[in-house]
């Protein structure tokens, strides 16, 4: 009989989906009904390793087309200051973000790429795209 392995974190990171976070701010997309793209990158993103406690850095890439909302820069940068102090799997970020994101302004498409610095001699790279049917 095979055993099941569960990892020390099992359950430690289930809060994420429904985690509070600082409201992303919209504003009216006065060009709606038009073809193009918003790209942000945030090259300066930090967030706690669940194992160590230790800082981790990244950088953020956004790239949407937007509908009827655009998302306003300033409110997004309060939402990813809050999550310096957050443990949290580089997974874990990327698919919260994207979510948080969609939910806000409803865009079209939307992809979210993080790209965080190495450690332990280990780089990830987490994408996950979204595009409305």
């Amino acid at each position: 009989m095979s055993e099941t392995k569960t990892s020390s974190y099992e359950g430690r990171q289930n809060h994420i989906p429904g985690m509070e976070t600082p409201k992303i701010e919209i504003f009216e997309n006065v060009y709606s009904g038009k073809d193009f793209t918003i790209d942000f990158t945030i090259p300066e993103f930090t967030a706690i390793c669940p194992k160590t406690g230790l800082p981790d850095f990244g950088t953020i890439e956004v790239s949407y087309s937007p509908d009827k909302s655009c998302i306003e820069l300033k409110s997004l940068k309060e939402y990813i200051l809050n999550f310096r102090n957050v443990g949290i799997f580089h997974e874990n970020v990327v698919n919260k973000l994207l979510e948080d994101l969609q939910s806000a302004c409803d865009p079209i498409y939307l992809k979210v790429r993080g790209d965080f610095n190495p450690r332990g001699g280990i780089k990830t790279v987490v994408t996950r795209e979204y595009r409305r049917k």
